[in-house]
């Protein structure tokens, strides 16, 4: 009994259409640990949205939207800024991002949503088959966020006892700009083409790799 208005109606195609490129684009981007869970969670998402569309539960897909897209613009402007070399820059965004991801999706996510999915919509609508799919998604969902939780917790420990974010948690093939540094500009060979992460010692998903290039593999 939602109506679905035109501003949510265009906001979830958008949505729709950014995780069903992000599920392809994720075969010729950086190969990383969590491969696997990236993969679930796009399809994952895709079932979400699209569920949620034709069973008309639009009002908690667009909260769930919304709770996702405060931590990933966060997530995005730190990258940015590590392309960049702005590493204090970089650290303290991916810290803000740290703190948002964990109040975000293990606190409001699951106190909030899950609460209002689990127990108060059955108790106003009473028992259908569509709130059993939507809650056993929600909560694959919601063991996906713990998982990434404990990346991300590992990475900012570091970040914290190092003084600086040193390496992606999830990943052994994208160099992290400290590792650069460390490689003397005379002995690092020298690459004119841009890569798309899967050659190459250090591309860096179309990144310019420059004049540096890490001796780990």
């Amino acid at each position: 009994f939602q109506p679905l208005m035109p501003d949510l109606h265009y906001y979830y195609i958008v949505e729709l259409s950014f995780y069903w490129s992000l599920m392809f684009s994720q075969f010729i981007d950086v190969k990383r640990k969590d491969f696997g869970i990236m993969f679930t969670h796009h399809v994952l998402a895709v079932t979400l949205i699209t569920f949620s569309y034709i069973t008309n539960l639009t009002r908690v897909g667009t909260l769930i939207l919304c709770l996702h897209d405060s931590a990933d613009i966060v997530l995005e402007a730190a990258k940015m800024a590590n392309y960049c070399k702005c590493q204090k820059l970089s650290d303290l965004l991916f810290l803000t991002f740290a703190i948002v991801f964990i109040v975000s999706r293990l606190g409001i996510y699951p106190l909030w949503i899950l609460n209002t999915t689990l127990f108060e919509l059955y108790e106003a609508l009473g028992n259908f088959p569509a709130l059993w799919v939507l809650n056993v998604l929600l909560m694959v969902l919601q063991i996906l966020h713990c998982l990434w939780s404990y990346l991300i917790i590992k990475t900012a420990y570091k970040a914290i006892s190092k003084g600086k974010v040193a390496k992606d948690a999830r990943s052994d093939v994208e160099s992290s700009s400290d590792e650069e540094e460390t490689v003397p500009r005379s002995k690092a060979p020298h690459s004119t083409v841009a890569t798309n992460g899967t050659s190459g010692a250090n591309g860096t998903n179309g990144y310019l790799t420059g004049g540096t290039c890490s001796e780990e593999h």
